[in-house]
Protein backbone atom coordinates (compact mmCIF):
# COMPACT_ATOMS: atom_id res chain seq x y z
CA UNK A 1 0.00 0.00 0.00
CA UNK A 2 1.19 3.38 -0.89
CA UNK A 3 1.66 5.89 1.81
CA UNK A 4 2.44 9.34 1.25
CA UNK A 5 1.00 12.68 -0.12
CA UNK A 6 0.19 13.47 -3.62
CA UNK A 7 -0.23 16.44 -4.77
CA UNK A 8 -3.03 16.50 -7.26
CA UNK A 9 -3.99 18.70 -10.21
CA UNK A 10 -7.53 18.49 -10.10
CA UNK A 11 -9.07 19.03 -13.05
CA UNK A 12 -12.32 20.81 -13.91
CA UNK A 13 -15.66 18.77 -14.63
CA UNK A 14 -14.51 16.44 -11.36
CA UNK A 15 -15.43 16.86 -7.90
CA UNK A 16 -13.17 16.36 -5.32
CA UNK A 17 -14.56 13.01 -4.32
CA UNK A 18 -14.69 12.19 -8.16
CA UNK A 19 -10.94 12.58 -7.88
CA UNK A 20 -10.75 10.35 -4.85
CA UNK A 21 -12.94 7.47 -5.97
CA UNK A 22 -10.73 7.57 -9.30
CA UNK A 23 -7.56 6.81 -7.45
CA UNK A 24 -8.57 4.51 -5.10
CA UNK A 25 -9.01 2.49 -8.60
CA UNK A 26 -6.09 3.34 -10.00
CA UNK A 27 -4.43 3.11 -6.49
CA UNK A 28 -6.27 -0.24 -5.76
CA UNK A 29 -6.44 1.02 -2.22
CA UNK A 30 -9.63 2.50 0.06
CA UNK A 31 -7.52 4.85 2.27
CA UNK A 32 -7.43 7.81 0.41
CA UNK A 33 -8.40 11.33 1.67
CA UNK A 34 -8.30 14.89 -0.16
CA UNK A 35 -7.61 18.61 2.29
CA UNK A 36 -10.45 20.33 0.85
CA UNK A 37 -13.57 20.73 -1.63
CA UNK A 38 -12.86 22.41 -4.78
CA UNK A 39 -15.90 22.79 -7.44
CA UNK A 40 -15.89 21.30 -9.94
CA UNK A 41 -15.61 24.30 -12.31
CA UNK A 42 -12.43 24.92 -10.24
CA UNK A 43 -9.47 23.52 -11.34
CA UNK A 44 -5.88 23.69 -9.02
CA UNK A 45 -3.98 22.28 -6.64
CA UNK A 46 -5.53 19.53 -4.33
CA UNK A 47 -3.49 17.36 -2.27
CA UNK A 48 -4.53 13.57 -1.47
CA UNK A 49 -3.47 11.85 1.81
CA UNK A 50 -2.59 8.03 0.86
CA UNK A 51 -2.85 5.73 3.76
CA UNK A 52 -1.28 6.10 7.01
CA UNK A 53 -0.81 10.16 5.42
CA UNK A 54 -4.71 10.32 5.69
CA UNK A 55 -4.00 11.13 9.69
CA UNK A 56 -2.20 14.81 8.82
CA UNK A 57 -5.37 15.34 6.38
CA UNK A 58 -7.28 18.06 8.76
CA UNK A 59 -3.42 19.91 9.05
CA UNK A 60 -3.37 20.28 5.06
CA UNK A 61 -6.85 21.30 5.13
CA UNK A 62 -6.23 23.93 7.85
CA UNK A 63 -3.37 25.42 5.90
CA UNK A 64 -3.81 28.56 3.73
CA UNK A 65 -4.63 28.71 0.10
CA UNK A 66 -3.49 30.90 -2.91
CA UNK A 67 -6.05 31.24 -5.80
CA UNK A 68 -6.42 33.25 -9.47
CA UNK A 69 -9.93 34.31 -10.11
CA UNK A 70 -11.54 36.82 -12.57
CA UNK A 71 -13.94 39.02 -10.87
CA UNK A 72 -16.84 40.23 -13.39
CA UNK A 73 -18.14 43.21 -12.01
CA UNK A 74 -22.21 44.12 -13.59
CA UNK A 75 -23.80 41.05 -13.13
CA UNK A 76 -24.54 38.56 -9.75
CA UNK A 77 -25.70 35.29 -9.52
CA UNK A 78 -27.48 32.53 -7.25
CA UNK A 79 -24.16 31.01 -6.49
CA UNK A 80 -21.87 33.92 -7.03
CA UNK A 81 -19.58 32.36 -9.21
CA UNK A 82 -20.45 31.60 -13.21
CA UNK A 83 -22.60 28.28 -12.91
CA UNK A 84 -25.54 30.22 -10.87
CA UNK A 85 -28.65 32.03 -12.84
CA UNK A 86 -28.35 35.40 -13.18
CA UNK A 87 -30.21 37.25 -10.64
CA UNK A 88 -28.81 41.09 -11.14
CA UNK A 89 -27.91 43.03 -13.88
CA UNK A 90 -26.49 46.10 -14.47
CA UNK A 91 -25.58 47.41 -17.85
CA UNK A 92 -24.44 51.29 -17.72
CA UNK A 93 -21.21 51.95 -18.61
CA UNK A 94 -18.48 51.55 -15.82
CA UNK A 95 -15.26 52.91 -15.75
CA UNK A 96 -12.84 51.98 -13.15
CA UNK A 97 -9.21 53.56 -12.22
CA UNK A 98 -6.79 50.82 -11.91
CA UNK A 99 -5.77 52.95 -8.71
CA UNK A 100 -9.62 52.68 -7.50
CA UNK A 101 -9.54 48.59 -8.19
CA UNK A 102 -6.28 48.04 -5.83
CA UNK A 103 -7.65 50.32 -3.18
CA UNK A 104 -10.30 48.63 -2.93
CA UNK A 105 -8.42 44.83 -2.90
CA UNK A 106 -6.63 47.00 0.07
CA UNK A 107 -9.58 47.34 1.86
CA UNK A 108 -10.96 44.01 1.88
CA UNK A 109 -6.95 42.73 2.79
CA UNK A 110 -6.60 41.65 6.43
CA UNK A 111 -9.64 39.76 8.69
CA UNK A 112 -12.72 40.39 7.22
CA UNK A 113 -16.33 39.28 7.71
CA UNK A 114 -17.97 36.43 5.29
CA UNK A 115 -21.41 35.36 4.87
CA UNK A 116 -21.41 31.49 3.27
CA UNK A 117 -23.08 31.73 -0.02
CA UNK A 118 -26.24 29.30 0.11
CA UNK A 119 -24.55 26.92 -2.57
CA UNK A 120 -22.14 25.86 -0.11
CA UNK A 121 -21.22 22.88 1.98
CA UNK A 122 -21.62 24.95 5.47
CA UNK A 123 -24.26 22.98 7.70
CA UNK A 124 -27.02 25.09 9.51
CA UNK A 125 -29.04 22.94 11.81
CA UNK A 126 -27.94 19.49 10.47
CA UNK A 127 -28.09 20.46 7.29
CA UNK A 128 -25.69 21.60 4.07
CA UNK A 129 -26.87 25.34 3.12
CA UNK A 130 -26.57 24.02 -0.77
CA UNK A 131 -29.55 21.53 0.28
CA UNK A 132 -31.75 24.74 1.26
CA UNK A 133 -30.78 26.38 -1.43
CA UNK A 134 -32.08 23.59 -4.00
CA UNK A 135 -35.15 23.75 -2.21
CA UNK A 136 -35.86 27.52 -2.97
CA UNK A 137 -35.22 28.26 0.71
CA UNK A 138 -32.96 30.93 2.03
CA UNK A 139 -31.82 30.78 5.47
CA UNK A 140 -29.76 32.75 8.22
CA UNK A 141 -26.23 31.92 7.76
CA UNK A 142 -23.65 32.96 10.74
CA UNK A 143 -20.94 35.51 9.12
CA UNK A 144 -17.18 34.51 10.10
CA UNK A 145 -13.99 35.67 10.00
CA UNK A 146 -11.18 35.16 7.50
CA UNK A 147 -7.85 36.19 6.63
CA UNK A 148 -6.96 37.64 3.42
CA UNK A 149 -3.29 37.72 4.05
CA UNK A 150 -2.51 39.26 0.24
CA UNK A 151 -4.45 40.37 -2.24
CA UNK A 152 -3.27 41.48 -6.09
CA UNK A 153 -4.64 42.73 -9.29
CA UNK A 154 -2.74 40.61 -12.08
CA UNK A 155 -4.46 42.75 -14.98
CA UNK A 156 -2.45 45.04 -16.61
CA UNK A 157 -4.68 47.81 -18.06
CA UNK A 158 -4.11 50.91 -16.11
CA UNK A 159 -7.95 51.12 -16.88
CA UNK A 160 -10.97 48.97 -16.65
CA UNK A 161 -14.31 50.18 -18.65
CA UNK A 162 -17.37 48.80 -20.16
CA UNK A 163 -21.19 47.64 -19.35
CA UNK A 164 -19.54 44.09 -17.86
CA UNK A 165 -15.78 44.98 -16.65
CA UNK A 166 -13.87 42.03 -15.78
CA UNK A 167 -10.29 41.79 -14.48
CA UNK A 168 -8.20 38.67 -12.43
CA UNK A 169 -6.77 38.87 -9.04
CA UNK A 170 -4.51 36.72 -6.55
CA UNK A 171 -5.26 35.93 -3.81
CA UNK A 172 -3.72 34.27 -0.73
CA UNK A 173 -5.84 33.53 2.34
CA UNK A 174 -6.66 31.44 5.41
CA UNK A 175 -9.25 28.02 5.56
CA UNK A 176 -12.97 29.19 4.86
CA UNK A 177 -12.61 31.68 2.46
CA UNK A 178 -14.84 32.16 -0.21
CA UNK A 179 -13.44 33.75 -3.53
CA UNK A 180 -16.92 33.82 -4.69
CA UNK A 181 -17.91 35.71 -1.91
CA UNK A 182 -14.76 38.16 -2.45
CA UNK A 183 -15.40 38.66 -5.70
CA UNK A 184 -19.33 39.99 -4.55
CA UNK A 185 -17.40 41.96 -2.07
CA UNK A 186 -15.46 43.37 -4.66
CA UNK A 187 -18.63 44.32 -6.16
CA UNK A 188 -20.25 45.67 -3.42
CA UNK A 189 -17.27 47.89 -2.51
CA UNK A 190 -17.13 48.94 -6.15
CA UNK A 191 -20.88 49.90 -6.25
CA UNK A 192 -22.36 47.62 -8.32
CA UNK A 193 -23.17 43.74 -8.43
CA UNK A 194 -20.92 40.85 -9.23
CA UNK A 195 -19.78 37.62 -9.52
CA UNK A 196 -16.36 35.24 -9.59
CA UNK A 197 -16.41 34.67 -13.06
CA UNK A 198 -13.41 31.74 -13.17
CA UNK A 199 -11.37 30.69 -10.08
CA UNK A 200 -7.89 28.23 -10.62
CA UNK A 201 -6.39 26.85 -7.07
CA UNK A 202 -2.68 27.74 -7.45
CA UNK A 203 -1.60 26.86 -4.01
CA UNK A 204 -2.36 24.48 -0.76
CA UNK A 205 -0.27 25.06 2.24
CA UNK A 206 3.35 24.69 0.50
CA UNK A 207 2.41 23.04 -2.76
CA UNK A 208 2.14 24.32 -5.90
CA UNK A 209 0.91 23.59 -9.56
CA UNK A 210 4.99 22.20 -9.57
CA UNK A 211 4.49 19.89 -7.57
CA UNK A 212 1.44 18.28 -9.06
CA UNK A 213 0.49 15.53 -10.84
CA UNK A 214 -2.81 15.09 -13.37
CA UNK A 215 -4.82 11.75 -12.82
CA UNK A 216 -4.08 10.84 -16.42
CA UNK A 217 0.12 11.44 -15.08
CA UNK A 218 -0.50 9.17 -11.53
CA UNK A 219 -2.12 6.51 -13.75
CA UNK A 220 1.36 6.55 -15.91
CA UNK A 221 3.44 6.64 -13.09
CA UNK A 222 1.28 3.31 -11.30
CA UNK A 223 2.46 1.69 -14.38
CA UNK A 224 5.99 2.35 -14.82
CA UNK A 225 6.20 2.03 -11.13
CA UNK A 226 7.59 5.23 -10.25
CA UNK A 227 4.56 6.94 -8.67
CA UNK A 228 6.66 6.91 -4.78
CA UNK A 229 9.04 9.46 -6.39
CA UNK A 230 6.59 11.78 -6.62
CA UNK A 231 5.11 11.39 -3.02
CA UNK A 232 5.71 13.62 -0.15
CA UNK A 233 6.37 12.03 3.16
CA UNK A 234 3.75 12.52 5.96
CA UNK A 235 6.14 14.58 7.60
CA UNK A 236 5.37 17.14 5.52
CA UNK A 237 2.10 18.36 6.72
CA UNK A 238 4.11 18.86 10.11
CA UNK A 239 6.86 21.38 8.58
CA UNK A 240 5.43 24.54 10.42
CA UNK A 241 5.16 22.45 13.66
CA UNK A 242 8.16 22.35 16.66
CA UNK A 243 9.96 18.73 16.59
CA UNK A 244 11.23 17.00 19.48
CA UNK A 245 13.05 14.12 19.85
CA UNK A 246 11.75 11.57 21.58
CA UNK A 247 14.23 10.83 24.65
CA UNK A 248 14.34 6.91 25.48
CA UNK A 249 12.87 6.88 28.56
CA UNK A 250 9.81 8.31 26.94
CA UNK A 251 9.68 5.38 23.93
CA UNK A 252 7.54 3.49 25.78
CA UNK A 253 4.95 6.16 26.78
CA UNK A 254 4.87 8.18 23.65
CA UNK A 255 4.01 4.30 21.82
CA UNK A 256 1.19 3.90 23.99
CA UNK A 257 -0.39 7.71 23.46
CA UNK A 258 0.08 8.43 27.17
CA UNK A 259 -0.58 12.11 28.85
CA UNK A 260 2.94 13.36 29.37
CA UNK A 261 4.28 15.96 31.87
CA UNK A 262 4.78 19.05 29.61
CA UNK A 263 8.02 21.50 30.75
CA UNK A 264 7.66 25.34 30.54
CA UNK A 265 8.98 25.38 26.43
CA UNK A 266 6.63 22.38 25.44
CA UNK A 267 3.31 24.12 26.99
CA UNK A 268 4.40 26.96 24.72
CA UNK A 269 3.39 25.63 21.78
CA UNK A 270 -0.24 24.39 20.66
CA UNK A 271 1.20 21.60 19.10
CA UNK A 272 4.27 19.35 19.03
CA UNK A 273 5.56 16.71 16.91
CA UNK A 274 7.79 14.00 18.73
CA UNK A 275 10.07 12.77 16.15
CA UNK A 276 12.23 9.13 16.68
CA UNK A 277 15.41 9.38 14.24
CA UNK A 278 13.72 12.99 12.39
CA UNK A 279 10.60 10.97 11.93
CA UNK A 280 7.44 12.27 13.13
CA UNK A 281 5.74 9.47 15.69
CA UNK A 282 3.28 11.23 17.12
CA UNK A 283 1.65 15.10 17.63
CA UNK A 284 0.92 15.88 21.03
CA UNK A 285 -1.20 19.14 22.03
CA UNK A 286 -1.92 21.01 25.67
CA UNK A 287 -4.56 19.06 27.80
CA UNK A 288 -7.71 20.98 27.81
CA UNK A 289 -8.49 19.98 31.35
CA UNK A 290 -4.90 18.87 33.18
CA UNK A 291 -2.87 21.56 33.91
CA UNK A 292 1.11 20.99 32.75
CA UNK A 293 -0.25 17.80 30.93
CA UNK A 294 -0.24 17.10 27.17
CA UNK A 295 -2.53 14.78 25.67
CA UNK A 296 -1.64 13.03 22.04
CA UNK A 297 -3.54 14.34 19.09
CA UNK A 298 -2.52 12.31 16.06
CA UNK A 299 -0.38 8.52 16.69
CA UNK A 300 1.79 7.34 13.59
CA UNK A 301 3.06 4.16 13.13
CA UNK A 302 6.66 3.20 14.38
CA UNK A 303 9.00 0.60 16.02
CA UNK A 304 11.24 1.00 18.54
CA UNK A 305 14.31 -1.14 18.31
CA UNK A 306 14.55 -3.67 20.83
CA UNK A 307 18.28 -3.61 22.81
Amino acid sequence: MQNGILPLWKEKGMTSHDCVFKLRKILKMKRIGHTGTLDPSVEGVLPICLGESTKVAEYLTNAGKEYVAEVTIGSSTTTEDADGEVVEVNNIFKEFSREHIESVLTSLTGVIEQTPPMYSAVKVNGKKLYEYARQGLIIERPSREVTIYEMELLSEESSFSGEQVTFRIRVACSKGTYIRTLAVQIGETLGYPAHMSKLVRTASGSFTEADCLTLGQVQEKVESGTLTDKLFPLDYALHDMPKVEVPQSMEKSIQNGQVLEANDELRQHERVVFTNNGQAVAVYINHPTKVGKMKPEKMFSWEIEEE
